[in-house]
């Protein structure tokens, strides 16, 4: 016997009401979308009641105690992901026939990129904007593995990742340098000891603050046998962390000169134990990306060429 299906064909009210909920779930919860959306909570709030019914399951808590999604609530927004990717696809397609550079692009980039001096993002959004002023962006920051994530499932069309390890599934275009070095806090004994007396040994008996994911700073410090007794997930984590003075810890050279400047970390093993990462763009193989992707990335590329 054939399986009843519970959803028919998708209407207009059907896709406005996974984009309320989608926009929920990205802002966190009702009260925090209001704003994105430009409607009150009580009708955000009908508007999910009116999914659930339409879906005939529970998509979310909601209430005092927060928001959180279910289960299901999970595999409806993933698929919601997917659906709206696949139609800009669609309009991208039907707009590169046309020639015409219009519609919505989706960047994510890796955390604290843009204090980077060689790091010319901003070029490539402004000779972008030149060429397609009539495509809209939302760009996002988030963690290495997020960003992979979301280029192969169509969430993002291009990230901007350091390198750590290379996937089948996605293209690469080498961008910009970034120099990291091992820092300690101001509260830290190291902080005030000549840096000529403080020996390997000591240095890895400390205890050490680390990125909890695959990245070029867990590929470093695994090699330095180095173990983590503190875990961040982004850099102003890691910063935290090493200006409680208990940790050392890993900075781009960058980010950390403001905090040098202030007297409040200081650099640890005179660069022994620095390494390099080399960032690039990131776009899917497949399918082949739209003329507005193909445009963006090629005003990243540019921006970044040794003479630009």
């Amino acid at each position: 016997m054939p399986k009843k299906a519970y959803l028919g064909q998708l209407s207009d009210i059907d896709m406005r009401l996974l984009r309320v909920f989608r926009a929920v779930v990205e802002a966190g919860g009702l009260s925090a979308a209001e704003l994105e959306l430009n409607i009150g909570r009580s009708t955000i709030s009908r508007h999910l009641k009116d999914l659930e019914a339409r879906l005939k399951t529970t998509l979310c808590y909601r209430g005092r105690g927060g928001f959180s999604l279910t289960v299901e609530g999970q595999t409806v927004y993933d698929a919601t992901l997917y659906l709206f990717n696949a139609l800009e696809q669609f309009r991208g397609t039907v707009n590169d026939m046309h020639q015409q550079m219009r519609g919505n692009i989706s960047i994510a980039l890796f955390d604290k990129v843009v204090t980077n001096p060689e790091c010319k993002i901003d070029l490539a959004l402004q000779a972008f904007d030149d060429i397609a002023p009539d495509v809209t962006l939302d760009v996002y920051v988030e963690t290495l593995n997020g960003i992979e994530k979301g280029v192969m499932d169509g969430r993002f069309q291009v990230g901007v990742i350091p390198m750590h390890r290379a996937s089948q599934s996605l293209k690469y275009f080498p961008l910009f340098d970034e120099l990291v070095h091992l820092y300690c806090g101001y509260h830290h004994p190291m902080f005030s000891t000549p840096d000529i007396t403080i020996t390997d040994a000591q240095i890895f008996g400390e205890k050490y603050a680390g990125l909890g994911y695959h990245s070029p700073n867990m590929d470093t410090s695994n090699r330095l046998k180095m173990v983590r007794h503190a875990t961040g997930y982004d850099q102003e984590a890691i910063a935290a962390l090493i200006l409680s003075g208990r940790y050392l810890g890993y900075l781009p050279d960058h980010y950390a000169e403001p905090f040098i400047k202030q007297g409040r970390i200081g650099l640890v093993g005179k660069g022994r134990f620095s390494y390099d990462c080399a960032f690039s763009a990131i776009v899917r193989r497949a399918p082949k990306p739209s003329q507005i992707v193909e445009a963006f990335l090629n005003c990243l590329v540019n921006a970044h060429a040794p003479n630009a």
